[in-house]
């Protein structure tokens, strides 16, 4: 059961971004290695390091969950598009990750009838839960003749507020 007094959910600053980077590294470094190579987990840190997050948060779309002080989640919107969903490894199970869905999700109903993403292999049964579906499968080659292969998940949001 989540504290909801205890947790804030909110735009994420500039001055978050190191922190929202951190949260990232340390998650991808601790989880991804039991699913992928090392040279996908490598890829995925470099693809979500701290410029990268500095550029979402200036567009207004990275959002953090902070348990008291601390950092614990991460989610971003891109449009209809939903990315960098993180939670740390002690704060997973707990459904602080479908919370942070659940705001995105919101946010981009807005918007929009529908919603994607690309899993990664840790995440594809919480979106499954979540009632996305798999419409299709992308590559992304990186280091040493490895290749990353992932899901492109789509959800059909309930209602598109005006």
């Amino acid at each position: 059961m989540i504290p909801a007094d205890t947790l804030r959910y909110k735009k994420a600053a500039e001055c978050h971004a190191a922190q929202i980077a951190a949260l990232v590294q340390q998650t991808a470094r601790e989880i991804y290695p039991q699913y992928y190579l090392p040279e996908i987990t490598d890829a995925f840190c470099s693809l979500h390091d701290e410029s990268a997050v500095l550029q979402d948060i200036r567009r207004n779309t990275v959002y953090g969950l902070w348990l008291g002080d601390r950092l614990i989640g991460t989610g971003t919107t891109r449009q209809d598009h939903i990315t960098r969903v993180y939670v740390l490894p002690a704060f997973q199970g707990r459904g602080y990750g479908s919370l942070i869905m659940e705001r995105l999700e919101r946010e981009a109903a807005r918007r929009y009838a529908s919603v994607q993403l690309e899993a990664s292999l840790p995440a594809c049964l919480m979106y499954e839960h979540r009632g996305y579906r798999t419409i299709g499968h992308g590559q992304w080659p990186v280091e040493n003749g490895v290749i990353l292969v992932y899901e492109i998940m789509e959800k059909q949001l309930s209602s598109k507020e005006p």
